[in-house]
């Protein structure tokens, strides 16, 4: 199984970029992310994502706290484009599981990433209320568990496994760290892996020798003191 590179952005002119090459399957957004590229209204801004990627699949966030606001912001979303997955957290700021939107959103046929997930025991939870057709993505987030010292590795195992019944569920590795983190993810066999646009570049750098990284390292060091006109 191959695993799919999906470019973690939000800013409009990165996504044409990454958009046109072959090694990105999809996009993944979220509203920091948003934030970050300066975006004012969030539909207007979703629907110029939608307007660049017209094919690639991709997950944009509601950003409601209740039920009810929660459902009507995954329900407009929806219909912002077929190739639209709909993000929506595992559970709200106050922990509360959202048990009854992924039930009812994915009983629509709603395609949905269901995010902030850092355990298998979530996972689990997740599998129980799903049905078997509706393409479901399941986003655990590796680098953020990592950050506090937390083992992502023995959660995505588990993860996978469970989740192996379900041919409409992927497993997909969120937060990336660093470009290693793609091969992990492929040698576990997650389904996805969405990366920032930076490391993608480092990915496609990949085969480089030992060798080689020594000699660009040194030569880095050298330029660098040279322009500093460093002397002892």
């Amino acid at each position: 199984m191959t695993t799919k590179v999906f470019c973690d952005i939000a800013e409009l002119d990165l996504i044409k970029k990454f958009n046109k090459k072959k090694i990105v399957k999809g996009f993944t957004t979220n509203p920091s992310l948003m934030r970050k590229a300066g975006a004012k209204d969030y539909k207007s801004y979703s629907k110029k994502i939608l307007k660049i990627c017209k094919n690639k699949p991709v997950s944009l966030e509601v950003f409601a706290d209740e039920y009810k606001e929660m459902k009507k912001q995954a329900l407009q979303i929806n219909s912002w484009g077929k190739n639209v997955y709909v993000k929506v957290p595992v559970a709200n700021s106050k922990g509360i599981f959202m048990s009854k939107i992924i039930k009812e959103l994915n009983n629509l046929d709603i395609k949905l990433n269901i995010t902030a997930i850092y355990s298998a025991k979530q996972t689990e939870k997740i599998l129980k209320l799903i049905n078997k057709k509706t393409k479901v993505i399941i986003s655990i987030f590796a680098g953020r568990a990592g950050d506090t010292g937390k083992d992502p590795v023995p959660e995505f195992k588990k993860s996978i496994a469970i989740a192996k019944k379900f041919k409409n569920v992927e497993i997909l590795w969120a937060s990336v760290r660093e470009p290693y983190n793609y091969l992990q993810a492929k040698q576990l066999g997650c389904h996805i892996i969405t990366i920032p646009p930076k490391t993608i570049e480092k990915i496609e750098n990949f085969g480089k020798t030992f060798d080689q990284l020594t000699k660009e390292t040194v030569k880095a060091f050298l330029v660098d003191s040279k322009k500093s006109r460093f002397k002892i």
